[in-house]
This record gives structure tokens, sequence and C-alpha cells, in this order.
């Protein structure tokens, strides 16, 4: 992440009231506690003062005075914008536009992270087992410039990259290798064609 993106989530997560520990923050964050002790000096700079906590239970905390603005979205807030997407008028690629930000916001709510953990787990066995039995998949997959589009596709690995899930695999459609994330996959189906 940038650091502009790392001092707004290093934000956020103060803005819940919780204490956090230097050390927690640079875990979270995947960066040093010197990168830590950075955010909290430029965030004050800004006029949002972080109090620290000392003592071997210290860590940093959001002054009480500071008033974060609340942005909250549910999964049906995102969803509603389907039937506008679908409608091809002159405003849709903004409106995809405008479904990806609301969805990053709920993407990092606990409700989402939560409701992905059993989704995931889901989508990871089907690539599992269509790859272990080379079965090919066919998937309704969220491109963030021309919104669902259907693929059929051969996967071949599953790899872990920036906290995220991704399958390679060769997509019929792009006749190519293609990363296909799954986090963006909204349908899956293992199909019983080999390849």
């Amino acid at each position: 992440m940038s650091k502009i993106s790392n001092v707004i989530t290093m934000l956020n997560l103060l803005s819940n009231g919780k204490k956090y520990s230097i050390n927690e923050l640079s875990e979270i964050l995947e960066v040093t506690p010197r990168m830590i002790r950075m955010y909290k000096d430029e965030l004050e700079k800004a006029g949002i003062y972080i109090d620290s906590i000392k003592g071997p239970y210290g860590g940093y905390v959001l002054n009480n005075s500071v008033r974060l603005p609340e942005r909250k979205f549910k999964k049906s807030d995102y969803k509603l914008l389907d039937k506008y997407i679908n409608l091809d008028n002159e405003d849709k690629n903004s409106l995809i536009i405008l479904k990806d930000k609301i969805r990053g916001i709920y993407i990092n709510s606990k409700e989402e992270k939560a409701e992905l953990n059993g989704v995931m787990q889901e989508r990871y066995n089907i690539f599992a087992r269509a790859i272990k039995e080379h079965r090919k998949v066919r998937l309704l997959y969220f491109s963030y410039d021309k919104g669902n589009n259907s693929r059929i596709i051969q996967p071949v690995e599953l790899f872990l990259f920036k906290g995220n899930w991704y399958c390679s695999a060769f997509c019929e459609l792009r006749n190519d290798i293609r990363h296909f994330e799954l986090k963006r996959v909204v349908e899956i189906e293992l199909l019983k064609e080999k390849y």
C-alpha cells in the first residue's frame, strides 16, 4: 500500500477506540515500527492527534477530541447499483467506479470480513478441486472496467499475494493465462469437462 493508504488505514483502525501497540499496527500495515511513528507524526501535523500510552501495556489511541466522519455501507448498497449498471446508459462507467468505491469501504468492515471467510473458503475449495481433477470452471467475474462477465477457465494454481487469494488459470475467452482474485468471483461452477 502507498504511504497515504497506510496512514488512512491506521486512522480508521484507531477510530474504533481500541488501543493498538506500535508492533500491532506495524504487523497489520506490514511496515516497520519506525514507519508507524512517522505516520503518527504526519497525522499530528494535520491536526489529528494520537495519544501515546506509556508502559508495557501501552500503545496508541485516537485523541477523544478527534471526530472522523463515518463511512458505512452494506452489501445491499453496492448491489443496488447493479440494476443501473446493466441498463447500458452513458453513466455506466461512473456507476461501476462508484460501486467499486462503495465495495472497497464495505470490504474493510467487520461484517464483510466475517461473510467473506465462509464464501472465500468455498471458492478456494472449488478451485483446489478443479486443479486436482483437471476440470474446467465457469465464473461470473467482476471486472473493474466492465462489471460482471462470464469466463470459462482452466485453473492451474492458487496463490496468496498481499493478503488476497488468486487463481492462475488459462482463460478460454482471452486465450491466455490470467490471474483471478477470489474476492471478485461473483459465481462459480465446477464443470464436468476436463482439460
